[in-house]
């Protein structure tokens, strides 16, 4: 659907006013930098305020980040004070409990987009800041790319499924390490205007190609280099590398260990080990809190058939393992 001008023209300044409000109530002493949409908007506000705020990229030296060379366009086009982060193999296996322990679940998606963040938020406090800037809630205010097919009828269906249930991995880990996260998209004056907004300022065109957070990018593309404003989306585990580590650990366990350690925890747990990634976050979440069913009782939602977890769910999906549909 191609907008008319005027259906938006007028509503970009109170975009970046917003924007604005919500940064400042929201200050940061810190930040979690990705350079994407979400994260390129909050640091033009936040400099106006604080142009030396230390801002921190994490890169996974076993992947290929997609962050990369926006991260790069953003610190030179606003001289940022900018750090990367580069951390590996051993940092993921040392870190794995920790995040484990923190978010209390071992899904392996959930614990791969998290370690960079947990690695980052370590070396953060260890500098001494308390207060850590992150894009939390923009994906799910404005949809992500996987809901772009869906009628307007069903993608307001979703929307609103997500935001009963969304939660975010930043914000026990930081509490984990004595630490705040500042989110200004979860400031209730920034959601309460995402809500309300129509679908067609959410998701929509630009040169032939469908956009999320359209009205977002179209507030800041004169203040932000447009190659890097209408930069395609990249999951958190694509930006920073770790998308690998699906596979990565495969080296560390035999297929025959894995079908024997699989076979066990199923006869002794009664759960349902998928890979060998999250046997690995599993053996953790096991020897910290014990047995899923014991962990998470019944709580008159629905049992997880992989996990035996108990989970209060409308979106068919365990927060705790990761299996879906559940």
């Amino acid at each position: 659907m191609t907008l008319n001008p005027q259906e938006y023209e007028k509503l970009l300044p109170e975009v970046r006013t917003l924007v604005n409000n919500v940064v400042q109530k929201n200050m940061g002493d810190s930040m979690l930098f990705s350079a994407g949409t979400d994260t390129q908007i909050i640091i033009a506000e936040a400099i106006k305020y604080k142009p030396e705020l230390p801002c921190l990229t994490m890169h996974f030296t076993g992947g290929n980040p997609k962050d990369t060379e926006y991260v790069k366009k953003m610190v030179a086009f606003f001289k940022l004070n900018h750090e990367t982060k580069f951390f590996g193999k051993e940092e993921v296996l040392s870190n794995a409990p920790k995040v484990v322990k923190a978010l209390k679940k071992f899904d392996p998606m959930e614990i791969r987009n998290s370690m960079p963040v947990y690695i980052g938020l370590t070396l953060l406090k260890e500098k001494g800041y308390k207060s850590v800037f992150t894009g939390d809630a923009l994906d799910e205010l404005f949809g992500y790319p996987w809901q772009f097919h869906l009628s307007e009828e069903e993608f307001a269906q979703k929307q609103k499924e997500m935001w009963a249930e969304m939660g975010f991995s930043s914000k026990p880990m930081a509490e984990s390490l004595g630490m705040t996260i500042k989110a200004p998209y979860l400031d209730p004056e920034f959601m309460d205007w995402a809500k309300k907004l129509p679908i067609k300022l959410k998701i929509n065109m630009r040169e032939g190609v469908k956009y999320g957070k359209w009205i977002m990018r179209k507030a800041y593309e004169d203040i932000i280099p447009k190659d890097v404003i209408w930069r395609p989306k990249a999951p958190l585990e694509a930006g920073t590398g770790t998308e690998v580590l699906r596979t990565y650990f495969n080296d560390m366990i035999t297929d025959a260990e894995f079908k024997e350690k699989k076979q066990k925890i199923l006869a002794e747990d009664d759960v349902k080990i998928q890979d060998k990634e999250q046997l690995l976050y599993y053996e953790h979440f096991r020897k910290i809190f014990g047995k899923p069913k014991d962990v998470y009782p019944d709580n008159g939602g629905i049992q997880c058939p992989y996990c035996k977890s108990y989970i209060k769910t409308k979106i068919q999906f365990c927060k705790i393992c990761g299996a879906y549909p559940i």
